[in-house]
């Protein structure tokens, strides 16, 4: 018989949350999205995936999500050097 190993990811706690919540919340903020909303839950799941994925870092966690779901601020013409 054989057998394959299968890693659980470990368990989400408070503490995740609590590093998870801010950027969510910015993320919603910024997108003008409510927290009921279907986007919002979108977000909140790629937030949680990318979390257990290993990204920490809350900036780069946020800019992630908003790559994820195309929610990058439009550029204005003199911000990108030529």
């Amino acid at each position: 018989m054989k057998t394959t190993n299968v890693r659980k990811s470990p368990a989400f706690d408070g503490r995740d949350l609590a590093a998870c919540q801010p950027v969510f919340d910015t993320l919603l903020r910024e997108a003008g999205v409510t927290k009921q909303s279907e986007e919002a839950a979108r977000m909140a799941a790629i937030v949680v995936e990318l979390y257990r994925q290993g990204v920490r870092d809350p900036e780069y966690l946020r800019l992630m999500v908003e790559g994820a779901r195309g929610l990058f601020k439009q550029a204005k013409t003199g911000d990108l050097a030529a």
